[in-house]
């Protein structure tokens, strides 16, 4: 019994090698060169963002940048064994070097929600913090994709926009909320219910990246399995209330960082793989949309060469999933506008 269960772990293992080896090989000879930038690379989603980056084979240079500790985050990294390059930046002074020739720059700078913080609360630290790493963007790496991970999404997409549309730099294609947290979370959760292997579970979520404006469409789930109304309702509550069940759980000692570091390298490869040419590429992500009367909405986006290729539809929506898109779009246009008010008069 030991025996044979051993042979299958060195099968699966050797498999498992020979593709990863494979893959990098292929990576350093043939994949394009390309630099990506994670700004706050020293902070509570940087530090597992960065790591998850430097494994990618896709990069060549990793730039990290925070306002200090990047140093010390930087030569950890760099002393593992992949092909990428990695400098490390702190401080304003060093914040243009850190972005000059980026092809992907990833934002989780910020403050994390801490319990009994209000997403109002965090709106008032970050939206300074992004208005300022995107105007040096716009300044030092204007054809960048942006990927933005700091919090209120809601609102942060919309501050950028405008800082970039200030600077005659905006391309809507270029810009991205991260949203795949959500679409991680609603895939574990229904695998979970459905009792389905989760590697081969698909989830749209859509709308936005905040409480009910989190719209999981478990309708179009696949593979399919027939759940209840009740677990559906049950499945899409949990989903919308991920972040502060990860809150709870720390009890006041952190907000969810590793999977959002996750999240965001899955995010930032598909923004690679689209740079590359690799064809269908398609993740849920926050963009300037014409989707619904909302100016930017989170739905399926093709990624390609110049950023999003195609912003896709809804799809088929039950009468549940239709209550839901319409009680969240009064809560997404408040934050959306709150965003561009905010980067307008500051």
């Amino acid at each position: 019994m030991r025996t044979s269960m051993l042979k299958s772990i060195v099968r699966r293992s050797s498999t498992t090698g020979a593709s990863y080896v494979s893959r990098r090989g292929f990576a350093s000879e043939s994949a394009p060169e390309r630099k990506v930038a994670v700004l706050g690379a020293a902070g509570g989603i940087g530090q597992p963002l960065s790591l998850l980056m430097k494994l990618n084979p896709l990069v060549s240079r990793l730039s990290l940048y925070d306002i200090a500790g990047t140093p010390g985050v930087a030569a950890d990294v760099s002393h593992i064994n992949t092909r990428s390059e990695v400098a490390g930046f702190a401080g304003e002074e060093q914040l243009g070097q850190a972005l000059e020739g980026a092809d992907v720059v990833i934002i989780p700078a910020g403050v994390p929600r801490k319990p009994g913080m209000t997403r109002d609360d965090l709106f008032n630290i970050n939206a300074g913090i992004v208005k300022s790493l995107c105007t040096a963007i716009a300044k030092y790496c204007p054809n960048a994709l942006v990927n933005m991970i700091s919090n209120p999404v809601n609102s942060t997409v919309p501050i950028a926009a405008e800082v970039f549309k200030k600077a005659g730099t905006y391309d809507e294609k270029r810009l991205f909320g991260v949203t795949t947290l959500d679409v991680v979370r609603a895939k574990t959760f229904y695998a979970g219910k459905a009792k389905v292997n989760v590697a081969e579970v698909n989830v749209p979520v859509v709308g936005g990246h905040a409480g009910i404006t989190i719209l999981p469409l478990f309708s179009q789930a696949t593979p399919k399995a027939n759940l209840s109304d009740e677990e559906i309702e049950a499945l899409t509550k949990r989903t919308q209330d991920g972040g502060t069940e990860v809150v709870e759980a720390k009890a006041g000692k952190g907000s969810a960082t590793l999977s959002m570091a996750y999240a965001g390298a899955i995010f930032a490869d598909a923004c690679l793989k689209g740079l590359n040419g690799v064809p269908d590429v398609v993740e849920c992500s926050f963009v300037q949309s014409n989707v619904t009367e909302l100016p930017f909405f989170a739905s399926k986006v093709r990624l390609g060469k110049n950023g999003v290729e195609e912003v896709l539809g809804l799809g088929a929506l039950t009468d549940y999933e239709k209550k839901g898109l319409e009680a969240l779009k009064p809560e997404l246009l408040s934050s959306i506008e709150k965003g561009i008010k905010f980067a307008r008069e500051n």
